[in-house]
């Protein structure tokens, strides 16, 4: 797997996304714009980035909390206090989101990776609401893909849903961390909306089951057999939407 840093500037500070793909593939795929959970660009936030390319896809990794924000371990409250002064800011989320995005997709098309016009987004975690934050907003995402998603609601109650693609989220019903009322909200929100969304819930899912370093249960958990189903699941969902 090839991996290409793309470092770009919001508001006068410096980022660094990524992008992830199989260099033995030719020929131009479709993309995938990924927002990891609240580690950012770190070693197993790309290893997860490597599982979602395969050889099918290029995927562009967004940095949302800084350059060699994810080179350093933190504990989780530290975590938890970055990720949310993004997350109760709306216009911050999207401002980075979007400029994260369009360098992303600028450096792939140079390279002759990408066919621009097939592309998609997924979330993981605090990633999974930020880039929900981002469609609503109105990017333009064919498809959004998030998996136990932090924050799955508007941060500023009355946002308009302005999402244009399908969406699929796919989520643990024993998820402490975003509880069934949040993805009921959800719900209500992409209906009346009318978009066209699809909610997978596993029975025994807690959070973090696709995040293979998560071992705090009984909320937050690994675990490799909804991992499995969950990828099948947003590749079929990409091969017929794209």
């Amino acid at each position: 797997m090839a991996e290409v840093k793309v470092p770009y500037d919001v508001n006068g500070r410096p980022f660094e996304g990524l992008i992830v793909y199989d260099d033995s593939v030719k020929g131009k795929r479709p993309v995938i714009f990924d927002q990891p959970d609240w580690k950012g660009v770190a070693p197993d936030t790309i290893e997860q980035a490597r599982l979602v390319a395969g050889k099918d896809y290029v995927v562009l990794m967004a940095d949302m909390f800084g350059k060699g924000y994810g080179d350093t371990p933190k504990t989780r409250d530290e975590l938890g206090v970055n990720m949310r002064a993004i997350a109760t800011d709306p216009g911050l989320t999207v401002a980075r989101g979007n400029a994260a995005y369009k360098a992303l997709m600028a450096e792939a098309d140079k390279r002759g990776l990408i066919d621009p016009s097939k592309n998609a987004a997924v979330g993981f975690c605090a990633g999974g609401g930020f880039v929900l934050e981002q469609a609503r907003a109105g990017a333009d995402f064919k498809a959004t893909v998030v998996f136990h998603v932090t924050n799955p609601n508007p941060a500023v109650t009355g946002t308009p849903c302005n999402i244009k693609g399908r969406v699929l989220a796919v989520h643990g019903r024993a998820d402490p961390v975003t509880p069934k009322a949040k993805m009921d909200a959800l719900e209500e929100e992409l209906t009346k909306a009318k978009v066209d969304w699809h909610i997978v819930t596993f029975g025994r899912g807690v959070h973090s089951f696709c995040d293979h370093t998560a071992n705090h249960p009984p909320g937050a958990l690994y675990d490799e057999k909804l991992c499995r189903t969950s990828f099948m699941l947003m590749r079929d969902f990409f091969a017929e939407t794209m």
